[in-house]
């Protein structure tokens, strides 16, 4: 019998693009998601029963018969390790040989970025569990890059003149894809970034090419940030989350430009130029 991959959240960003890579390959996959309804029909694929994390029996019901589990991480939520944890156990549980885990960049207890300390807390507890294992820590989403700017085409955050390595979803489908695939990734951690580290004033001159009009960048205080923030109503959890992230590109945690996506996939990483012109939705709130 063939070995099956399981992907979860195989309707997002990351898992949906493996799920398609795995298709193209004919891959025999098991697609989790909370709503199998959401799930993309692929071919060799499967969608298994509804499944969320934080119900530990019924992922694990969902992943019997797995050999390999491509695990995304959760939403952002106060409670994520627990969810991550229950999700490892379920998988151990249901005798999956092989954990792919979706982390972050700079994944530390201390790191400056609050929601890269829950990747580290999940990354120690699957290394506990014994099972085989490689963690993808990709950095800022290229997509996100556009989403910074107000409609006012204004980027307001509290990074300095750090900069990002920012890479694009596509990228890191395919170096899942490879490594899922591939041979000798056992114990491996890879950063996957984009080919730059741009600063957020160059990211908003950029922006301004592409939507043909002037994108800015304001520097805030960790003061400002978390002022200019609170009409959103958001948990305080939340909010550090949004700011700390400025944060970890003032203090570098994001500027490491690694080789991993041309090494691992043999094409170079999209640039934000270039993402931006295959993707013209992210800014069209910002067309005049």
């Amino acid at each position: 019998m063939a070995p099956v991959i399981a992907v979860t959240g195989a309707s997002g960003r990351v898992g949906v693009r493996v799920a398609r890579r795995l298709a193209e390959r004919e891959v025999s996959t098991r697609l989790l998601g909370r709503d199998p309804a959401r799930l993309a029909q692929l071919t060799g694929s499967v969608k298994a029963p509804p499944a969320d994390y934080g119900d530990s029996a019924a992922m694990q019901r969902a992943l019997e018969g797995a050999d390999t589990l491509f695990l995304v991480s959760a939403h952002e939520a106060a409670d994520r390790v627990r969810e991550h944890v229950s999700a490892v156990d379920a998988a151990v549980a249901a005798g999956v040989g092989r954990i792919v885990y979706i982390s972050f960049m700079g994944a530390t207890p201390d790191a400056t970025f609050t929601f890269a300390r829950d990747h580290f807390h999940t990354e120690e507890h699957i290394r506990a569990s014994g099972v085989r294992h490689t963690f993808l820590r990709d950095n800022f989403y290229l997509a996100a890059i556009p989403a910074l700017a107000g409609a006012d085409g204004v980027i307001r955050g509290p990074a300095g003149e750090g900069r990002v390595a920012a890479v694009a979803h596509e990228d890191i489908a395919d170096v899942a894809a490879a490594v899922l695939l591939g041979e000798g990734h056992d114990g491996a951690t890879y950063d996957i970034t984009g080919p730059e580290a741009f600063s957020l004033a160059e990211a908003a001159a950029e922006l301004s090419r592409a939507a043909g009009r002037t994108v800015r960048y304001v520097a805030e205080t960790r003061e400002d940030a978390y002022a200019s923030r609170a009409e959103y109503g958001a948990e305080q959890w939340e909010v550090a989350g949004w700011v700390s992230s400025y944060e970890a590109m003032a203090t570098g945690e994001m500027a490491t430009v690694s080789d991993v996506v041309p090494r691992l996939t043999g094409h170079p990483a999209r640039t934000l130029a270039q993402f931006l012109k295959e993707n013209p939705d992210s800014y069209r709130h910002l067309l005049p």
